[in-house]
């Protein structure tokens, strides 16, 4: 694989637009190398009090750098058609050739229930991705090609159509999991894997499954784009860090599934109940910048090949400053 690589998560749940815009060419001026930016319809909590239309953002984002960029993740079942989520990617990576990836997952109902539809449990929202994974890669395949495509499944349809706007190389596919045996299928179906912090056993798992999911379906997993996006606190002293960790990113210290909650005011009551202890072993939280270095590590030397930091508080553009000058340069592969 390529250099290790080192982006900005832009959380659109926490920053306008015009500023999560501005943060990104910020954080490639200090050396970070690309933008994941957040798909949300509404924030986690309504202390972060954004959700801004990440398709928009990507294009200004991409317009302010010169780096890679895509959406951290985009589920293209619920409030999307498939078909409406390839013609988005693949209208940004004809605008900016090379540099656009696609990030999928599967959806919480937070971002999904406000079109009204029925919210189906776990293993039919990864059943309706992985169908709207072959859309879309029929779409980008048949639309390369010159010909049109039509699929009809169990979930979706798609009448014969192409898309007209088509760069010569379609944007990398890669899927949200942090189960097994979506790694697993994630692996045959996709180009690479998305995945969050988690404890290292459990990474390595992962990557065994989609590892073998790969081999599976013909090709050399060394070749697939395993990528991280890391939640972390850094203020310039302890207190402050887990002061921003509780008041803007409570979401991290809860320890249950939240795919089926549905209102930022139901988190925001389930916040109450976090407390900083429950961050331990789920989010670095330190005044030390060596301390979200070795943090990091960590995760390279298990076999990350991107990894998109997110600092969890408003104080971003010192963040970047910081880790810019005493965090990026001593991150070894």
């Amino acid at each position: 694989m390529t250099d290790l690589q080192i982006g900005y998560a832009a959380m659109l749940e926490q920053f306008a637009p015009a500023e999560a815009v501005a943060l990104s060419a910020h954080a490639e001026e200090r050396g970070f190398t690309g933008v994941m930016a957040a798909d949300h319809f509404q924030p986690w909590v309504p202390a972060q009090g954004q959700s801004s239309f990440v398709w928009s953002v990507l294009a200004a984002v991409a317009e302010r750098t010169k780096g890679d960029f895509g959406p951290g993740v985009t589920a293209p079942t619920f409030r999307w058609h498939p078909a409406m989520v390839a013609q988005a990617s693949a209208t940004l990576a004809s605008m900016y050739p090379g540099r656009h990836w696609l990030g999928l997952g599967s959806g919480e109902a937070l971002n999904e229930h406000i079109v009204g539809g029925y919210w189906p449990e776990a293993p039919e929202r990864i059943n309706r991705m992985f169908e709207a994974i072959e859309i879309i890669s029929k779409l980008f395949t048949a639309s390369i090609a010159g010909k049109d495509v039509k699929h009809s499944g169990q979930f979706f349809k798609l009448e014969s159509t192409r898309l007209w706007t088509m760069p010569e190389v379609a944007p990398e596919i890669l899927v949200a999991t942090a189960g097994p045996v979506t790694a697993k299928r994630a692996g045959r179906h996709a180009d690479g894997l998305i995945t969050v912090g988690a404890p290292l056993e459990k990474i390595s798992m992962l990557f065994g499954k989609f590892d073998d999911g790969a081999r599976d379906a013909g090709k050399d997993p060394s070749t697939m784009p395993k990528v991280l996006q890391l939640h972390m606190s850094w203020a310039e002293t302890d207190e402050e860090a887990m002061t921003n960790a509780l008041h803007e990113w409570p979401n991290g210290g809860m320890k249950f599934p939240k795919g089926d909650i549905r209102s930022p005011f139901e988190f925001e009551q389930m916040a109450k109940l976090v407390r900083p202890e429950d961050f331990e072993g789920r989010m670095i939280i330190s005044a030390d910048p060596d301390d979200h270095r070795a943090y990091i590590q960590k995760f390279v030397d298990l076999g990350f090949d991107r990894i998109y930091l997110h600092n969890v508080g408003r104080n971003q553009r010192q963040w970047i400053d910081v880790f810019g000058a005493a965090v990026l340069p001593k991150l070894v592969r």
